[in-house]
C-alpha cells in the first residue's frame, strides 16, 4: 500500500492528511476522559510533545534532502547523456563513411528514444521505449565493433564512446530506480501520527479548531517529498532539455 501511495503524490497527500487529521482527533477525543493533570505532569507532557515534533521535523528535513539528492543525480545523468552522445556523434567520423552514416543515423533514433523516456507518463509506452531502446543499443555497438580489428588508439575512441552512451543509460535507470525506501516512509508516516495525537490530547478549548494546520502541513511537506522522488510519476520530473538541445543540433538539415 505505501509503495502505491509513494508512487502517486497526489493520493499520498490525500490519505496522510486523512490519517493524520484523524489522530490529531483521536487525541482530542482522549483529552476529554483525562484525569486532570498536575502542573509538573503538564510540564513533563510539552517536553514530549517538543521533542517528538523536533524529532519529526528532523526526519522530514533528512528525507527531503534524501529525495533532492536523488533527483539532483537524475539531472547529472541527464546531462552526461547527451553529453556521451553527443561525443560519440563527432567520434564518428573515424569510421568509414557508410559506417559512420550509420552510426550517426542510430545515434539520433536512440536520442529521440531517449527524450520520450524522460517525456513520457504511460508504462505501458515506456515498455516499448525500453524495449526499442535495447535493441538500438545493440545495434549501435554492432556497428562499432568491427573496428576493434584495427586494434589502435583511434578505433579505441570509437568504441570507449559508444561504451560511455550505452552505460549512462544504464546509469539513469539506476538513478530512476534508486529511491527513498517504502520502509523510511512508514516510520516517517508512523512518527507524524502519534505527533498528531498528543498535539490533540493537548489541545483545549479554542486550539482543538487548529488540529488540520499541522496535518495539512505534513501532508503537503509528504506530497513534496514523494513527488521530487517519484521521477515517473511526479509533477517534478527531469525534463530532457539537454537531450532535446542535441537532438535539435544533430537533426539533419
Amino acid at each position: 500500500m505505501i509503495a502505491f501511495l509513494i508512487d502517486h503524490p497526489l493520493l499520498l497527500l490525500v490519505s496522510t492528511f486523512v490519517c493524520l487529521w484523524l489522530a490529531a482527533r483521536i487525541g482530542e477525543f482522549l483529552h476529554r476522559y483525562r484525569p486532570k493533570m498536575a502542573t509538573a505532569d503538564e510540564h513533563d507532557f510539552d517536553l514530549v510533545v517538543g521533542a517528538t515534533l523536533t524529532l519529526l521535523g528532523l526526519i522530514i528535513g533528512f528525507t527531503f534532502s534524501m529525495a533532492l539528492t536523488r533527483y539532483d543525480q537524475r539531472k547529472n545523468y541527464e546531462e552526461a547523456e547527451a553529453n556521451a552522445i553527443g561525443t560519440e556523434y563527432v567520434r564518428a567520423d573515424i569510421l568509414p563513411p557508410a559506417d559512420a552514416s550509420k552510426v550517426r543515423s542510430l545515434l539520433r533514433e536512440y536520442t529521440n528514444q531517449r527524450i520520450l523516456y524522460y517525456s513520457s507518463r504511460d508504462g505501458q509506452f515506456l515498455s516499448q521505449v525500453h524495449s526499442t531502446t535495447s535493441q538500438l543499443e545493440s545495434s549501435l555497438w554492432s556497428a562499432v565493433t568491427p573496428v576493434a580489428a584495427q586494434r589502435d588508439s583511434v578505433s579505441a575512441l570509437v568504441l570507449s564512446g559508444m561504451n560511455d552512451v550505452i552505460n549512462s543509460e544504464g546509469y539513469t535507470e539506476a538513478a530512476w530506480r534508486n529511491r527513498i525506501p517504502p520502509a523510511a516512509w512508514m516510520l516517517l508516516i508512523v512518527i507524524a501520527f502519534f505527533c498528531n495525537v498528543l498535539i490533540g490530547y493537548r489541545a483545549e478549548g479554542k486550539a482543538s479548531s487548529l488540529l488540520l494546520i499541522l496535518p495539512l502541513a505534513l501532508a503537503i511537506s509528504f506530497f513534496l517529498i514523494a513527488d521530487i522522488d517519484s521521477p515517473g510519476h511526479g509533477i517534478i520530473r527531469v525534463h530532457p532539455q539537454n537531450l532535446e538541445s542535441l537532438a535539435d543540433s544533430l537533426r539533419p538539415h
